[in-house]
C-alpha cells in the first residue's frame, strides 16, 4: 500500500524550510500532497493560485508531490485523499503547543490519520513566510531562504530588488 502524507500549511510564501520538509518527508513517504488550507481569517499576500504556481514551480523535479487546497478539516481532507499521515514541521518549542493541540484534535476526530512531526533543520530554523515578507519589503536579502522563482514573485510584489543589500 503506498504511503501517503498531507503537507497543510499556508505556503504564503513557500520556504526553503518547507522544502527541507518536503524532502526529508519524501524518505518516510511514497507521496506527499501539499495542500493549501484555505484560511479567510489570514491575512496573505500571495491567493491561492499564485502559491499554487509557485509550489509547482519550486517542486517541478518531484514526481511523487502533489499540490492541491482546500477548505474544510484537514482530517477529513486526508481520509478522502487516502492519507494516512498529516506531516507537519517544527522549528522551535513555540510551535509545539499548537502543534500538539492539533495533533490530538486531528487524532480524536479520526484515529486512522497519523501526525507526523519533523524538526526543521538547523539552517532553517528562524525561517518563517512572516518573517520572510517582512525582510523582502523592506528590501532585505532573502536569497538564500527561499527558491529563485518565490524571490522573484516578492520582487514583483514589492517591486524592487531583493538581493542587493547584502551587508556583508
Amino acid at each position: 500500500m503506498e504511503k501517503i502524507a498531507i503537507y497543510p500549511g499556508s505556503f504564503d510564501p513557500v520556504t526553503n524550510g518547507h522544502l527541507d520538509i518536503i524532502e526529508r518527508g519524501l524518505k518516510i513517504f511514497d507521496r506527499i500532497i501539499i495542500t493549501i488550507l484555505e484560511n479567510p481569517a489570514k491575512e496573505l499576500l500571495f491567493t491561492v493560485g499564485e502559491r499554487i504556481e509557485l509550489l509547482k514551480q519550486a517542486l517541478e523535479d518531484y514526481s511523487n508531490i502533489e499540490i492541491d487546497s482546500y477548505d474544510g478539516l484537514l482530517v477529513d481532507y486526508a481520509w478522502k485523499r487516502n492519507a494516512h499521515a498529516i506531516l507537519r514541521g517544527m522549528r522551535a518549542v513555540s510551535d509545539f503547543e499548537y502543534e500538539f493541540q492539533m495533533a490530538l484534535m486531528n487524532r480524536r476526530l479520526n484515529r486512522e490519520i497519523q501526525t507526523v512531526f519533523l524538526m526543521t533543520g538547523l539552517r532553517w530554523i528562524f525561517t518563517s513566510s512572516s518573517i520572510i515578507k517582512e525582510a523582502a519589503k523592506f528590501g532585505g536579502n532573502i536569497e538564500s531562504m527561499v527558491p529563485p522563482v518565490v524571490q522573484k514573485k516578492l520582487e514583483q510584489k514589492f517591486n524592487q530588488s531583493l538581493g542587493d543589500n547584502d551587508p556583508g
